[in-house]
């Protein structure tokens, strides 16, 4: 949600003229949370801007920002405003479109001055950040950064069947099948995975933030909550001491201490499922080690968060506690997501914030009678929903453990890209928005309809709450 505050006139030139530095925002509680792994600005948009990730080389929409472009950095005054499709703490996203071109984009607008008014600054160039670190198939491509006088502008892919929340809502009965929730949970996890490869917790999954392409596979959106540290993937070879293994050691540390690294413990081993296989085989690659495959470690078990921070349903245990929280927050969340998708209701939602809170720490898992769902299902919810962060599953193993679980058998996690999505949704007519569209300047739409939303204290349109507390 944008801020209340009436904003000040603005002039088309002023909107329009680009500006290249992000600011840094006065240090302060924030800032202490994750200043310690910001990279360069400069740096950052070089990566944005100049390199095509590689998972989207053949992807029409760089082709068309290269025919724009011609070499120089996008601005607002290349792109035509169609719709606003979705609005949130700190900034609107839009469908724009690429002019001279046929390429469509969704472009999230943060206003500076609001940011600056409520302390989130930091939370969006965290978000820039993070955009411009990924390449993964399920995690959306940060295909441009620019500012205005007024404005921050993030230009990324736009996923036109909406969101997962709402693709459920026109599911039988409000609610997926188990394949089809196999099929969503097994990107989610992918993405997850990645994400804490590069030392990024999400904290904040839930449908919502789950969009939907237009062949049916899915992609990650919102990372202004993430919490950034080091982490040390590990490719560990041997099955010893993973039963007998501690887990990670120190005490809780603050979010500024938790910035500067969160170390792989040596002493720990994952359990390794034994091989079926006699000899080894071509499709080993040479890694079998002991009858057993490898697996890689990615967890950032050692990070410590002490903020408050989330989505009431979904918020884990030891957040509310305040006991600082790490990488296994993200588990927490992949079971409550497993559980919504599967029986169309979280499973601790009360009649208000507060009694959700309390039933969160202080009441028992259960499951509804109707629909029933597998046991196999019911065990991974069970394991995922552990109020003690250090008995959760995948507190050590991350990723490695939940793909072994008997809910994901079958899925060929190589190939997960390839599957067949269980919904195509239809698609979108992008010609009546272009249409309505065609006349009206890109800069003063923009700075209408932002002032607009700002007047009307308008709220996210979601059953959830967003909150942040510090």
């Amino acid at each position: 949600m944008l801020s209340n505050h009436n904003p000040s006139s603005t002039s088309s030139e002023e909107i329009a003229k680009p500006t290249r530095k992000f600011p840094l925002p006065a240090r302060n509680t924030i800032q202490g949370l994750r200043s310690g792994t910001s990279s360069s600005c400069e740096s950052l948009e070089s990566i944005c801007n100049a390199h095509i990730k590689p998972h989207t080389r053949g992807d029409v929409r760089w082709d068309a920002i290269n025919m724009v472009a011609k070499g120089n950095d996008l601005n607002l005054s290349h792109f035509r405003l169609l719709k606003r499709v979705g609005y949130g703490d700190i900034g609107s996203v839009y469908l724009v479109e690429l002019k001279e071109s046929k390429a469509f984009f969704a472009m999230k607008v943060m206003d500076k001055e609001s940011l600056a008014s409520r302390n989130k600054l930091l939370r969006a160039q965290t978000e820039r950040e993070i955009l411009g670190l990924l390449d993964h198939p399920f995690l959306p491509t940060l295909y441009s950064y620019f500012e205005t006088t007024k404005y921050y502008c993030l230009v990324m892919e736009f996923c036109s069947s909406g969101s997962l929340h709402s693709l459920r809502l026109k599911q039988p009965n409000k609610h997926f099948t188990e394949e089809a929730t196999r099929f969503y949970c097994s990107e989610i996890l992918l993405a997850l995975e990645y994400l804490h490869m590069l030392g990024i917790v999400y904290r904040d999954l839930k449908p919502e933030n789950v969009l939907v392409r237009d062949e049916g596979h899915i992609m990650l959106s919102d990372f202004d909550l993430s919490l950034r540290c080091s982490v040390n993937p590990t490719l560990v070879k041997s099955s010893s001491a993973h039963e007998s293994s501690n887990g990670p050691s120190g005490g809780i540390l603050n979010d500024e201490q938790a910035i500067h690294g969160c170390k792989q413990p040596s002493s720990f081993f994952p359990r390794i499922l034994p091989s079926k296989k006699n000899h080894k085989s071509k499709s080993d690659f040479g890694l079998m080690v002991g009858g057993c495959l490898p697996e890689l470690m990615a967890e950032p078990t050692n990070v410590r968060s002490m903020s408050f921070v989330g989505t009431h349903e979904y918020l884990a245990p030891e957040i509310i506690r305040g006991e600082g929280h790490g990488s296994a927050v993200d588990w927490w969340t992949f079971g409550i997501f497993l559980y919504e998708l599967l029986h169309g209701i979280t499973p601790f939602k009360g009649a208000g914030n507060k009694a959700t809170l309390f039933n969160v720490v202080g009441q028992p898992l259960r499951f509804p009678e109707k629909p029933s769902v597998s046991k196999v299902a019911k065990d991974l919810i069970q394991g995922l929903l552990v109020k003690e962060p250090q008995k959760r599953y995948a507190y050590k193993r991350g990723a490695t453990e939940i793909k072994q679980h008997p809910f994901f058998h079958g899925v060929n996690w190589a190939l997960v890209r390839s599957a067949t999505p269980p919904i195509i949704p239809e698609p979108l007519d992008f010609s009546k928005y272009s249409r309505k569209a065609k006349y009206s300047p890109m800069d003063k739409k923009i700075a209408d309809i932002v002032a607009s939303d700002k007047s009307k204290h308008t709220q996210p349109d979601s059953s959830y709450e967003d909150f942040e507390y510090f």
